[in-house]
């Protein structure tokens, strides 16, 4: 279905989590889904916490929760909003659907009902499946006929589901479907009360569809699981006297192996993602990908850009995959074609995390002792990008650059230290440095290979040898624009101190 044959004016969804475990890549599809969609149509983007499972639920995991949709870019315009503080408006209109027809007290007891909502077997409001096929066959209480089936026991508060006839609903990415009504349980509203309480928890059914109609939420945008939920709320809507919102059913996704994503396909928490490194732009980049396409090939796409051009036609009715390589290039992607003073910050939160950020880098700032400042930290963390996989990396394999505490790598130390010539040539290298008139690329190579060739060896040897002295790795940026970058006073200390390493082993 195409959004423009939906009511798009005054958009209002909802991201609405539930604290009972982290959030997870799929949840942050949802949310990420929700909030490109409100963006598109400058509509409202709603935070819910569905809090209800007291047993469950943990403070650290809803401030886990609300950390993620941060990094991950998704603000909300009204929230959080906590279903646990707003039991009285679900208590009142599970009276209200009693009082008009479409609900009854039932007394049943609790141990006859799995979790509360599903009978045992050979219970009120088991699903059976027949013999042979066919329809499934549900046997309904006698108290939603006025005939309580134990007297004096506290009641809860179940629907009752239309005898006969069909719900319908329709969804902007499955279509329409129709399920019979004599397959759909009378799902419970409210649990009996506990002690002095009349009624006692409200179960999802009900406080979904309560908080979507007070909260004014055009679209339901959520996961196909949900799916099974629709024909029981379009039946709560309709007997609390309401129109209900556009659904629109995001497809799953999947591992590698099309089994349903888990912990044991690798990392399913976001903020997982956050502590790895990724920045949060590739990783929108990555999940706005997972079920839905803009049509045609294009992969790269900034934020802005999903924004303008997200819709629900081109959400996918087919399960997406999540390929942690495919995300990496995102990644790598993003590393290398943002404009670097869109990538600075984020290397600027990986130094400060890691210790190495000194204040004169920072935009704005006066230069430090040595002179480096801000411009300079934009040329180091351009010079270093295109070697960079997730933002850690700056402060570990390229801490040299950052830092004048750095380890060397010691099968680089032996494998381009080895010949007895490296000493002497290193500090020929150190001594030529020193008295260079100019510091530039140019002269840095010329004096290298001018060190080399006097020395009787190859280029290679020398400036293999240099790199592991002066960054400490095999694996760098090129040799003299990082001699550049570093500036003479330190390469050439660096340069000296790799002579007394050698010499001490």
């Amino acid at each position: 279905m195409n959004d423009s044959t939906n009511k798009t004016a005054g958009v209002r969804v909802r991201f609405a989590p539930s604290p009972t475990g982290y959030l997870h890549v799929g949840g942050a599809r949802t949310a990420l889904f929700n909030w490109l969609f409100a963006r598109r149509h400058r509509g409202v983007m709603i935070l819910r916490i569905e809090d209800t499972d007291a047993e469950r639920n943990k403070p650290e995991l809803v401030q886990g929760i609300i950390d993620g949709l941060k990094w991950l870019g998704v603000d909300w315009d009204e929230g959080p909003f906590y279903q646990s503080q707003r039991t009285e408006l679900y208590r009142a209109a599970a009276k209200k659907c009693v009082a008009n027809g479409n609900a009854f007290l039932c007394y049943c007891p609790a141990d006859k009902y799995a979790g509360g909502d599903y009978a045992e077997p050979d219970q009120p409001g088991r699903d059976e499946e027949p013999k042979g096929g066919g329809p499934r066959r549900l046997t309904r209480c006698t108290c939603r006929d006025g005939k309580p089936s134990t007297p004096g026991a506290k009641p809860a508060i179940r629907f009752k589901v239309p005898i006969g006839g069909t719900t319908k609903i329709t969804d902007a990415v499955f279509g329409e479907s129709e399920f019979s009504n004599d397959e759909i349980e009378d799902f419970v509203l409210l649990r009996s009360g506990k002690g002095d309480e009349e009624f006692g928890q409200s179960m999802y059914q009900l406080g979904v569809v309560v908080d979507d109609i007070d909260m004014r939420v055009t679209h339901v945008i959520r996961g196909a699981d949900h799916i099974s939920n629709t024909p029981k709320q379009v039946l709560l809507y309709l007997a609390l006297g309401a129109t209900p919102p556009v659904f629109a059913h995001v497809p799953l996704i999947l591992g590698a192996d099309k089994s349903r994503l888990s912990k044991r396909h690798g990392a399913t928490d976001v903020n997982m993602y956050r502590a790895e490194g990724f920045l949060p732009e590739a990783f929108r980049n990555f999940l706005a990908l997972l079920g839905w396409s803009p049509g045609g090939d294009e992969e790269f796409i900034r934020t802005k850009d999903l924004i303008a051009k997200f819709s629900l036609e081109g959400v996918s009715r087919t399960n997406a995959v999540f390929d942690r390589p495919k995300l990496e290039w995102f990644n790598t992607q993003y590393l290398q074609r943002l404009a670097i003073e869109d990538l600075l910050p984020e290397v600027e939160n990986e130094l400060k995390r890691s210790g190495l950020w000194k204040p004169e880098w920072a935009a704005g700032a006066a230069p430090g002792p040595d002179g480096r400042d801000h411009a300079w930290f934009a040329r180091t963390v351009d010079l270093l990008r295109p070697r960079i996989r997730l933002l850690p990396d700056f402060s570990t394999w390229a801490r040299a650059f950052f830092s004048d505490e750095f380890m060397r790598d010691p099968a680089a130390k032996e494998k381009f230290w080895k010949d007895p010539k490296v000493p002497e040539l290193l500090a020929k290298l150190a001594e030529a440095l020193g008295n260079l008139k100019e510091w530039n690329h140019d002269a840095c190579d010329h004096a290298t290979r001018a060190v080399a060739e006097a020395g009787g060896v190859k280029a290679g040897l020398l400036i293999n040898a240099t790199r592991v002295a002066i960054v400490g790795q095999a694996v760098a940026p090129p040799l003299f624009d990082t001699m550049v970058v570093l500036g003479r006073q330190r390469v050439v200390r660096r340069l000296y101190d790799a002579v007394a390493a050698v010499a001490k082993a």
